[in-house]
């Protein structure tokens, strides 16, 4: 009897190469940067169309941070997928205890199908060549190994790590000798002169008990707090939270530093590892250069993305509007970056340094490094338009049936107009709906919610007065998203 496979999709991140598109608080994974599904949609369904004798898992396995908990649900709905396992992080790991917490619920009821372990924010283009080397690979991780996809490289790439392998005829799976991370451009070249150097694509697939096995052997420290996490894990809606006090203590280390450099030098273990060649229009999408590769370009070489232009000699450029129209007049390989409350003009040489630019800003405490305006919430989204002394303006859109907390503020008072759809008000004791052009005016220290008890998107301007106009004055009374701490920080 073959091992079912299990899609385990990685979808932690913080978003920072790709800012000011993607920020910490809506990383690039839950954009749609290569077609109109996000990257997240296009992991989940990589597996849709599958074939040959291994019965593939309808729902994948899930690990986000817990404060994407609602995006990453939402959009697994969004594209049919309603009973997905989604493990919360409670803080940021890396990869190594993520994968870890992943094992363990794979493991629960003696259970031990094929992991294929994927990033959430990678390119895949070619479908029929990613299945045909999952099925490459499948048959050595059913019995026991750990299989690496390795990217065939297309030039000598400073930004990857690289995976060396043993060539052995009439294989299509390679003995890995060695794994090396991002090198110098002299030693990239040597590599693709050498021809048997991989780019390493952070794709995997394993047993649930071989993963566990390779901890014990290499970090035994990540396995004893990933363990005690899940011991204490306790079920939210669809969502399962590890204990948060065991995987606070949890080492913060990668799958190759954790265990996959390791394995070559160490036979003893007793997990031999192997390397599929992938060539399948891979890209991990990890710099601004990186998606103007992926995406469609004109005769100059110039991608165009929303409402841009670019005019009069421009070549080899990136352009992408999100709100407003941007033009180009005699660039060249450059990327311009457009979102209402942040652009970005960079060469495209040096948009690795994209990193360096956020973290001044998190040095400055700018907000802008890890918050969009846009701001999405679980019953639907609000765009701070404008703000001053002692006022803000916000557009919010209520998803069909949904309902924020019950609440209320102690510094602010708000005024809700009502431009489409139909409003379920609470205000005090009372309960009323207001239709469009409508409006009510809640005071300060009054007990509200806001709901859409409609089949359309409810959209009404706030407008907030006050002394403070923080989003951590709320007071939740009553939350069907599970949010009720006495004070809590978001709406």
């Amino acid at each position: 009897m073959t091992c079912p496979l299990l899609p385990v999709i990685l979808c932690g991140g913080s978003g920072t190469r790709l800012f000011p598109l993607s920020r910490e608080s809506y990383p690039k994974q839950f954009l749609a940067l290569a077609g109109e599904q996000t990257m997240l949609q296009q992991t989940a369904m990589r597996l849709h169309g599958f074939e040959g004798d291994v019965a593939v898992a309808f729902s994948p396995l899930l690990v986000c941070n817990e404060d994407h908990r609602f995006l990453a649900a939402n959009q697994l709905l969004e594209i049919g997928i309603r009973h997905a396992d989604l493990i919360l992080e409670p803080v940021a790991r890396n990869t190594a205890p993520a994968l870890a917490l992943a094992a363990l619920h794979a493991r629960a009821g003696n259970e031990d199908p094929v992991m294929l372990v994927m990033p959430a924010d990678h390119v895949i283009r070619d479908m029929d060549a990613f299945h045909h080397a999952v099925r490459l690979g499948y048959g050595l991780a059913s019995e026991g190994g750990i299989v690496t996809f390795g990217v065939v490289p297309q030039h000598p790439e400073t930004g990857y790590g690289y995976i060396q392998y043993r060539r052995e005829q009439a294989n299509q799976a390679f003995p890995v000798e060695g794994f090396t991370e991002k090198p110098s451009l002299a030693l990239a070249k040597q590599y693709l002169a050498q021809g048997n150097y991989l780019w390493n694509s952070g794709i995997f697939m394993m047993r649930p008990s071989i993963w566990l096995k390779a901890l014990v052997a290499g970090r035994p420290d990540i396995l004893s707090c990933c363990e005690g996490a899940m011991q204490a894990a306790r079920c939210d809606m669809d969502f399962i939270r590890p204990s948060a006090a065991a995987f606070e203590s949890c080492p913060s280390d990668s799958i190759d530093y954790a265990v996959m450099e390791k394995l070559p030098a160490h036979p003893e273990w007793g997990i031999p590892i192997s390397v599929v060649p992938l060539q399948a229009g891979w890209s991990d999408v990890g710099s601004w250069d990186a998606l103007w590769s992926v995406l469609d370009r004109d005769n100059e070489g110039n991608a165009v993305v929303g409402d841009a232009v670019q005019h009069h000699g421009c070549s080899g450029s990136l352009f992408l509007s999100s709100s407003r129209l941007v033009a180009g007049i005699g660039l060249k390989d450059v990327v311009v970056v457009e979102t209402p409350d942040a652009v970005l003009i960079a060469d495209k040489r040096c948009t690795q340094e994209v990193k360096a630019v956020v973290a001044q800003l998190n040095q400055k405490g700018n907000k802008l490094a890890s918050q969009h305006r846009k701001v999405h919430r679980p019953w639907g989204w609000y765009d701070l338009i404008d703000s001053g002394e002692r006022f803000q303006v916000k557009r919010i859109v209520v998803n069909p049936g949904a309902s924020l907390s019950l609440q209320m503020h102690k510094y602010r008072a708000e005024h809700w107009v009502v431009v489409k759809g139909i409003a379920e008000v609470t205000h005090g004791d009372r309960c009323f709906q207001l239709q469009e052009d409508e409006s009510t005016y809640i005071p300060l220290g009054q007990t509200h919610r806001l709901s859409n008890p409609g089949t359309q998107p409810l959209e009404i301007i706030e407008i907030q007065s006050g002394s403070y106009l923080g989003e951590d004055d709320i007071v939740r009374l009553d939350d069907v998203y599970g949010r009720v701490p006495p004070v809590s920080k978001a709406a």
